[in-house]
């Protein structure tokens, strides 16, 4: 058996920079999340070190061996992260919902066609790709727009608390649904909503699934540095096989270098600015 390719320590340190893992660059409030949502493209809310990627507790801790603690509801750097979760989705200003394989993810503004180029339900299609109990859901969600947990689930007529969840998750992940707000009192529940009213834009522009492929490739590798075998499918959901047709796309246009298969670097000739990041820390978008 081949060893594992390692991810070398220059790397690493380029990933402490981009995705704050970094004491001096620590996420602290909402509008620190939003600027580094937008900086990286897409986060996870909260995985830690033992999954590769961009992630919001990551960028709360400030370190790259950040280890998500048992007891989460003591532990004040998982508390802020869900803290400032709850504050991201009630100002709707970046993408946030249950996504491919069930990875709970943040999107900017500008990586909402492409994932939905991907993952994206059209109206067209939701006779023959949603469960009868997802269309039940978003039948209501139609008609009323927004709706509690408990409401939604009475008014679908989906009164199975586990059968509801799962058309939840299956409305999030077709990239139709979205949660809009949370509230703990007097009982915790969110708000749902259609993701079209927040994103009209960004859902409605079409993209064609190479593009996409292509895009999503280019946005992790510019805040990765470089890419091993599975570490992109398994950040973004993404079968490797289309992992792999996004890596080469960018081989293709000279962004990116293959040394080894499924190894791809961000190619020398890239600097910071083209990669994802203007040099006074604030966004660009590499097209």
């Amino acid at each position: 058996m081949k060893p594992k390719p390692q991810i070398p320590a220059e790397i690493e340190e380029y990933r402490d920079e981009r995705w704050r893992r970094e004491a001096t660059r620590q996420v602290e409030s909402a509008l620190d999340a939003e600027r580094f949502i937008e900086q990286v493209g897409f986060a996870a809310c909260l995985t830690d070190c033992r999954r590769p990627g961009p992630s919001l507790y990551v960028a709360v801790c400030g370190r790259r061996d950040a280890m998500m603690p048992r007891n989460v509801q003591k532990d004040p750097e998982a508390s802020l992260t869900w803290v400032l979760k709850d504050q991201i989705v009630g100002r709707g200003k970046v993408y946030y919902a249950k996504l491919a394989r069930g990875i709970t993810m943040f999107l900017a503004p500008r990586m909402i066609p492409y994932f939905h180029a991907i993952w994206g339900v059209r109206r067209a299609e939701e006779q023959r790709r949603l469960s009868r109990n997802a269309r039940a859901i978003l039948h209501v969600l139609r008609k009323e727009w927004e709706m509690s947990t408990s409401d939604l689930r009475d008014e679908s007529g989906v009164t199975d608390r586990n059968a509801f969840a799962r058309g939840v998750d299956e409305l999030q992940a077709a990239m139709i649904v979205v949660p809009s707000q949370v509230f703990y009192q007097p009982k915790f529940t969110y708000i749902w909503t259609l993701g079209v009213g927040r994103f009209p834009e960004a859902l409605g522009r079409r993209v064609s699934r190479e593009t996409a492929l292509r895009e999503i490739a280019r946005c992790f590798l510019a805040g990765a540095g470089m890419t091993i075998p599975g570490e992109m499918a398994r950040v973004t959901g993404l079968p490797r096989p289309d992992a792999g047709r996004g890596n080469r796309a960018l081989v293709a246009e000279g962004y990116a270098t293959m040394s080894a298969s499924g190894v791809y670097h961000l190619a020398a000739s890239r600097t910071v600015p083209e990669a994802g990041f203007k040099t006074n820390g604030g966004p660009t978008t590499a097209q």
